[in-house]
Parts: structure tokens; C-alpha cells; sequence
């Protein structure tokens, strides 16, 4: 007893299995990080910041969390590896004390019409085994209320080998709830025949009015006039209802064309194909403005754009359909469940009751399950992602998080940082990406990335708390407590916008007056309906840019000259200054190495195990033909051009031997936004997310409109970087152009002349204008959550 006693009364010597507390990166070399090595502590919440392009992903995600996916995935056996996705590992020395890495970034959900904010968490397939159990009438098993599912009818005779073959007879059903006009996806196309031809025209005469239909084209044209079916020189307006029917809706059949066999098809199927069926984003600027004044879009009549069959809303629990369900306002919807009672499917219930709550608690109770994901902006994606890890029981793993306050008001920052708190709390370690001062606060350790961006930074400049961050003096501390001031003056409006009776989505039969030439702020808390006014109301067309928040698409072939257009003057230069083809300075094109195709790299792929990319022993990852490298422009090779920085390019490109006006302009934009340090043969997918959005909007200045409308420019901004943009928002309205901006930062709404808050919440408690006017008078009204929040980060 005395024993057991003395003991007791001793302090318990630390297990060997507690001192693994520490992450532990020695010579991290990934992208632009210059062999950093750091001590990450666990079960904390560690913030990465420092300005755009500085290293902080390529730390976080690219070397931790990758490497810790890697690592899961090499404990499968190598069959199924064969059937996962191959990483390669990170280039770094040494990745000590590594958890399972959960990672939720800001990729934007895909686009499928059929995607959408309750098939995408699981909530629909809940909610269909729901209505498969408990529905009246009961139609089915629960793929009868999946819109993705289509109804199957068959019979016939199969044949069983099992000992002596037999035929014998079966039929299958299978009750999909697929709406069958529309398949699925809620709404229905139609083509404007109009805009495909003039029918005051015969085909001989050149009656397609389609881009690239040119009249001798063997492929279009040509086997419309010579197919025999129609007459080639009757004007359309004059054919037979056969004649028409052929012209617009026959199958494919087998013509012969001056001796050479070719497929007729029908005009619409024949577009559908050719255009529609393509990513309209990736089209030339003039096939996709033929398409969208071709194509217009409607609600399905059949199911009013529910997506579902006649059977599937027929069956209802307590007078509400499926279809109703998904279409409520999420917080209402958890109400709806909370009052369901039946015992018999207490725990999907329950199950489903907390994934709806899961939705209202992160501040997304405003969407609806209907929602199409691809409608979802960068940080309601992040959001929603989120929600299947908020009530899980698992400890002791690495959530890593890519800006997660991205489109959130200042009111919502604070149930955002509660739970990054909750999930450090349960032991987990946090890490993450981010810029705001408001999360930055929160912070148990911060780690500063720098002091530049691209070659300029990759290093850490600072490691420790937040009081040790301010008193650092680097670039971050430096800005950490930076306050724009509201305006002494603003400048007056030169007219206005009208907007009457916006009902778009929660939008509540809204008027507003937009000043014109004046930088106009619209703001709200997350799901008050600014997109819904801004983009609804003022489309992009004649006069107006619009930037929204959109991904940036290009392949590792893609950099900033090819995706800005600055190559094609550049390859012009080079050739006019040599006397040969500009195709030879393209490494997509003529000039590529043959032996990497113009990639730079020669990829070995190795099954189930990482691929291996070399560089290209040819061409030494310069991507051109040595032919190509012996033409030089002042003294310079394209790939030497290529390699140079944004700044470094626009001095080149800007007197001299090599002066090119047009290259030059674009030159002048990229360093206006920021990008002085990007060099120009960078690949696209290498690029940060607040680099992406800024090129974006460099290419986007080129176009010619007197309105910018710009959707959350600050994101993936770090906050010195943030008056560098207000400087060029002021540079734009100085030279006349009208800006409206959709922005959360206090900065961008401080510096504003006119401000359009929202609210007063989201869903259906916002969709009204709660203020109008000056910041100057939204600060002193404090009459609204952003007035409150403005008038504090201001100090008044």
C-alpha cells in the first residue's frame, strides 16, 4: 500500500509515445521555396501567411499535405494503387511527425448541369431513401426520386451457362426519378434558327449565317447543297415541311458528294454536336458570342425545372414533395425535419438532421439542395466541403484549409474562426492559408513567408506568436494593423445605372440607382443577393467588363504570355526582325522540340508509382528547336525572352531594337495589377490563386467598355497588396471609367464613393437595399451589420 503510494506521489515521466508533438520540414524545394526547413507544432492552429505568390501553398499543400496523401495511399496494396490517383514525392530533404492530412481548398465545384448543392453532400441521397420509406404514394426504391437516374424497361431472352446452356426469358425495370424532357437537368435549350441562316436565302446563295461555314467547305456547306435531299436553289423560307424536317432533324445518312462518301446530318443535332456540346469557356471570343445569341436557355416545362418525373413529385411526406425539399432554404428545411417523428427511420433522421444543421452553423443555411454547384462562388464551395467534417469523431488529424474566409462579411469571419477553434480543440492540428487580420488573430503559432513573391520570396521571415509577428517587421507585421480611412471627399457621379424591380433569386423586387463614374461598392453578408444584383441585373455585353470570380483554365502549356496574348506580338516581332514564320517561336506549334513536343520535360510513367518528369535532354527544357534558338531579337532567344519577369520584359519590349508597342501595353497591365515579378513562360498551373485572379484581371482591362464590374477582387490578396489594387481601382475611375465592385474587405469599402449594403441576412431575410450612400454616412448611421463593422475597423 505505502508502495503503491510513494508511487502515485511521483510526476509521471512523459511517455516516448508524447514526444512526436512537432511536424518537422528540413530543405522544402517545391515551386519557388528556397530549402526551407520549420517546426510545425501539432494539435494547434498554425496560420501561413505573407503576400500572394510567396510560398505558402507550395509549403502547406504542395510538400505537408501532399506528402501525407502520398504516404496513405502507399499503404494500399499496389493493385488498388493502380486505380488511385499517382503523386509524386515532394521535392524535400526530410517530412517528420506527418498526420493524416484532410484537405479543403478553394477548387470550384465542376459545372455539371447535374451537380448540385445536395447531391454534392450527400443530402439528397439521404432525403431519397427518406421519401423511399415514408412517401405517399411509394413509387420505388430511392433511385425513383434520383434525378441523375433514368427509368430502364427491358425483356428478352438471356442465356445461362450452367451445365447444359438454356435460353430463358427475363424482363428488368429500374424506376429512375430522371425528368425525361429535359434529362435531369432542369432546363431545356432552344436554337434561334435565325441566327443559323437566312431563309430569305437559298444554299447556293450563302444562307448559313454559322462562323466558319464557309461556302466551298466540304464538311458544312457543301453537303447540305449537293446532298440531293434538299434543293440547293430554293430560298429555305420555300421548302416543303419533308424538305424542312431533313434540313433540320434527319439522322445521319450516307451521301455522296462529287464521288466522296460523307455523313448528312440534320442543322440542329449537327450544331448540338459541333458547339454546344464543347466547354463554352474555351471557345473563341467570336463562336461563343454566336452561341450564346443562338442558344437560349428555358426552365422545363414538364417539371418546371424541378429535374424530376411526374412519379417522383406525386409522392409526398406531410404535403411536401422531394422536389419541394430540395427547393426550400436550407435552415427551413432542418426545421421541416426536426418536426418529423417516426421511429421506424430515427437514425437517417438524425443523420440527415445533422448535415442540415452543419449547413446553417457555417452560415450556408441561405442555399438551397438544388443550387447547382457550379453556381457556388470559391468560398461557398470551400464551405460546403467543410460541412462533412465538422461532426466527425476523428482526433489527432491535419485539416488544412485554403483561405477559408474567402466571400465572407466581417459578421461571419467569427463563426468561421469558432470552427477552425472546434477542430483544434478536439485534437486536431489546424493549418492555414491565410490573409485576413481577423483569422490571422486566432493564430497559436504564425509562420510568414517571404519577402517576396515568385524568386523573391520562398523563404520563411518569421516563426512564433502573433504580438511577435507585429514587432517582426516584416512585410506582414509591417501591415498587420493597417486601417484605410474613410473618405474626406468623394467624387461625383457623372450619371447613373438604373436597376428596377431585380428579382433574381432572394432578390425582392429591388430598385437602385448605380452612380456612374464614381467606384461604387456593393456589399452585404454572404447570401444577401449582391451577385444576384450586380450580375443579374448589369450583364456583360456592350460597355461592360465583367470580372467574376471564375478559375482560370490552361494546362501546364498554358503561362501568362500565351494566356494575355503577349505571345502572339512577341512571335510577330521575332519573325518580322528574322524574315521568317512567327509559327517557329510558338512551342505548341512549329518551333516545338520534337522530342518533348514543346513541354520542356519527358514524362516517364511508371503504373501504379509516380510518374518520373525529366527534363528534355534536346532542348534542355528550353521547349524550342536549337533551329529556333539561333534567331535572335536585340540579342535575345525566345526562350531567353521567356524566362525573363514581367518587369524585366517590359523595359526590354519597351525601347530599343526589340520595341513592340503592342507587348508592351500588356506588360504595362500585368505589372499595374502586381505581377511585375511573374515571369512569362511560368506555367499557369504553378500560379497561386490570388496570381491567377490579378491576371485575370489584367487581360480583362484590354477590353474596351466604360463599366467594370469586378466580383471580390481582394481575393487571395495579401493586405499590402491590397493598396496596390485600390490604387488601380482609383487609376481606372480617374480616367472615366464607372467601377462597381462586390467586396467584403473594409479596406476596398473605406476607400469607396458609394456604397449598396444588402441585407439585412441571407437568403430569404436579405434581397433588400438596407443603405445607400456614402461610407462617411454608413459609418456614422451604424445602422447596418456592415455599417457596425466598418465604423469599428475605422476607430470611430
Amino acid at each position: 500500500m505505502s508502495m503503491a503510494t510513494r508511487t502515485d506521489t511521483q510526476s509521471p515521466a512523459l511517455h516516448v509515445a508524447d514526444s512526436h508533438d512537432l511536424i518537422r520540414v528540413h530543405g522544402a524545394r517545391e515551386n519557388n521555396l528556397k530549402d526551407v526547413s520549420i517546426e510545425i507544432p501539432k494539435r494547434r492552429l498554425t496560420v501561413f501567411t505573407g503576400v500572394s505568390g510567396s510560398g505558402k501553398s507550395s509549403l502547406v499543400f504542395d510538400t505537408i499535405a501532399a506528402e501525407s496523401q502520398r504516404m496513405i495511399n502507399e499503404t494500399y496494396s499496389a493493385f488498388v494503387q493502380g486505380f488511385m490517383p499517382t503523386q509524386a514525392r515532394p521535392e524535400v530533404d526530410v517530412l517528420d511527425g506527418l498526420t493524416t492530412a484532410i484537405i479543403v481548398d478553394q477548387q470550384r465545384m465542376g459545372a455539371d448541369p447535374r451537380s448540385t448543392v445536395g447531391t454534392a453532400t450527400d443530402a439528397n441521397a439521404m432525403l431519397r431513401i427518406l421519401f423511399s420509406r415514408l412517401g405517399k404514394p411509394h413509387i420505388g426504391p430511392p433511385s425513383a426520386y434520383a434525378f441523375n437516374v433514368p427509368s430502364v424497361r427491358a425483356s428478352g431472352a438471356i442465356t445461362v451457362e450452367r451445365g447444359a446452356k438454356k435460353a430463358v426469358k427475363a424482363t428488368f425495370n429500374r424506376t429512375g426519378g430522371m425528368c425525361t424532357r429535359c434529362e435531369g437537368r432542369g432546363t431545356v435549350s432552344d436554337i434561334d434558327l435565325t441566327q443559323l441562316y437566312d431563309d430569305s436565302k437559298s444554299l447556293a446563295e450563302g444562307a448559313f449565317t454559322i462562323p466558319g461555314w464557309k461556302s466551298d467547305s466540304f464538311w458544312t456547306v457543301r453537303v447540305y447543297a449537293e446532298s440531293g435531299l434538299l434543293d440547293p436553289n430554293k430560298p429555305i423560307r420555300e421548302f416543303t415541311k419533308k424538305e424542312m424536317q431533313d434540313f433540320l432533324h434527319r439522322e445521319p445518312t450516307k451521301v455522296k458528294v462529287e464521288g466522296v462518301n460523307l455523313t448528312y446530318e440534320g442543322l440542329i443535332p449537327k450544331i448540338q454536336k459541333s458547339f454546344l456540346s464543347k466547354d463554352k469557356e474555351a471557345m473563341q471570343p467570336h463562336i461563343r458570342a454566336f452561341v450564346e445569341r443562338a442558344v437560349t436557355f428555358t426552365t422545363c416545362p414538364e417539371c418546371d425545372g424541378t429535374r424530376l418525373s411526374e412519379g417522383a413529385r406525386s409522392s409526398k411526406i406531410e404535403r411536401i414533395s422531394v422536389a419541394d425539399a430540395c427547393a426550400m432554404q436550407i435552415s427551413d428545411l432542418a426545421e421541416w425535419v426536426r418536426g418529423l417523428t417516426e421511429p421506424s427511420v430515427a437514425p437517417l433522421l438524425t443523420a440527415l438532421q445533422h448535415t442540415l444543421d452543419s449547413f446553417v452553423e457555417i452560415g450556408l443555411g441561405y442555399l438551397s439542395l438544388e443550387r447547382p454547384a457550379g453556381t457556388l462562388s470559391g468560398g461557398e464551395a470551400q464551405r460546403v466541403k467543410m460541412i462533412r467534417h465538422l461532426g466527425s469523431s476523428l482526433t489527432d488529424v491535419t485539416y488544412v484549409f485554403d483561405e477559408p474566409t474567402i466571400g465572407l462579411h466581417p459578421h461571419d469571419i467569427q463563426r468561421m474562426n469558432n470552427l477552425l477553434l472546434r477542430l483544434r480543440d478536439k485534437g486536431n492540428t489546424v493549418l492555414v492559408v491565410e490573409h485576413k487580420p481577423e483569422a490571422i488573430a486566432i493564430a497559436d503559432h504564425v509562420v510568414d513567408l517571404g519577402p517576396g513573391a515568385g524568386t523573391g520570396g520562398g523563404t520563411v521571415c518569421f516563426e512564433g506568436t502573433l504580438e511577435g509577428l507585429r514587432a517582426s517587421g516584416t512585410v506582414t507585421g509591417r501591415h498587420l494593423d493597417d486601417r484605410a480611412a474613410v473618405k474626406e471627399t468623394v467624387r461625383k457621379p457623372t450619371g447613373t445605372l438604373e436597376i428596377r424591380g431585380a428579382t433574381a433569386n432572394n432578390l425582392r423586387d429591388v430598385d437602385v440607382d448605380i452612380p456612374l463614374g464614381v467606384l461604387t461598392v456593393v456589399t452585404g453578408v454572404a447570401g444577401s443577393g449582391k451577385s444576384s444584383l450586380v450580375h443579374g441585373s448589369i450583364p456583360a455585353g456592350e460597355g461592360v467588363v465583367s470580372i467574376d470570380q471564375g478559375a482560370i483554365r490552361g494546362s501546364r502549356r498554358s503561362n501568362p504570355a500565351t494566356y494575355t496574348g503577349l505571345l502572339d506580338p512577341i512571335r510577330k516581332a521575332f519573325a518580322k526582325a528574322n524574315g521568317v514564320k512567327p509559327a517557329l517561336f510558338s512551342a505548341n506549334s512549329e518551333g516545338a522540340c520534337p522530342t518533348c513536343n514543346g513541354v520542356g520535360v519527358i514524362y516517364t510513367d511508371l503504373a501504379m508509382m509516380a510518374g518520373v518528369a525529366s527534363p528534355c535532354e534536346e532542348c534542355e527544357g528550353k521547349r524550342f528547336q536549337a533551329s529556333v534558338l539561333e534567331y535572335h531579337l536585340a540579342g535575345r532567344d525566345i526562350s531567353e525572352v521567356l524566362a525573363m519577369s514581367v518587369t524585366e520584359a517590359e523595359e526590354f519590349f519597351g525601347a530599343g531594337e526589340a520595341h513592340t508597342p503592342a507587348a508592351h501595353r500588356i506588360l504595362e497591365r500585368l505589372a499595374d495589377v502586381g505581377l511585375g515579378y511573374l515571369t512569362l513562360g511560368q506555367p499557369l498551373t504553378t500560379l497561386s490563386g490570388g496570381e491567377r485572379q490579378r491576371l485575370k484581371l489584367a487581360t480583362h482591362m484590354a477590353e474596351k467598355g466604360g463599366v467594370y464590374v469586378l466580383d471580390e477582387p481582394t481575393t487571395g490578396l495579401h493586405l499590402a497588396d491590397v493598396e496596390h489594387l485600390l490604387g488601380l481601382l482609383d487609376r481606372l475611375v480617374d480616367s472615366g471609367k464607372s467601377v462597381i465592385v462586390i467586396e467584403h474587405h473594409q479596406a476596398v469599402m473605406a476607400h469607396a464613393d458609394w456604397i449598396v449594403d444588402l441585407g439585412p441576412g441571407a437568403g430569404h431575410d436579405g434581397g433588400r437595399i438596407v443603405f445607400e450612400g456614402t461610407p462617411a454616412d454608413l459609418v456614422a448611421a451604424r445602422s447596418t451589420l456592415t455599417g457596425e463593422h466598418l465604423a469599428a475597423y475605422v476607430g470611430t
